[in-house]
């Protein structure tokens, strides 16, 4: 994964839309006339900017059927930054942790 490509996907995260708009799809891919109902205090063309974004990052992959566009969660990358930037960090606190277990313990 390039430094580009970790800025677009942490640029589509650090939004709070942008970060519903993924919760919303984790259940199944919707059309963006479903998102656009879900969230409706936000009008079409602002939804299909957050989109826009959530794609160029590769969260979203988008598939058309006839007149509807589909949005379809992307996992990949969110598991690249949890593997490149929480997961290495995780094992040394865990490390910690179980260190400070057992000095307690002793």
């Amino acid at each position: 994964m390039s430094s580009e490509h970790d800025d677009r996907v942490f640029k589509a995260l650090g939004h709070h839309r942008r970060r519903a708009l993924l919760d919303s799809l984790r259940d199944g891919p919707r059309t963006t006339g479903a998102l656009c109902e879900v969230f409706a205090d936000m009008d079409r063309c602002t939804v299909m900017q957050h989109l826009k974004v959530l794609e160029e990052s590769g969260l979203v992959i988008v598939r058309r059927a006839g007149r509807e566009r589909w949005n379809h969660l992307n996992v990949l990358p969110i598991k690249q930054i949890h593997d490149r930037w929480i997961g290495q960090y995780a094992l040394h606190a865990v490390t910690l942790l179980d260190r400070l277990r057992s000095d307690l313990e002793k």
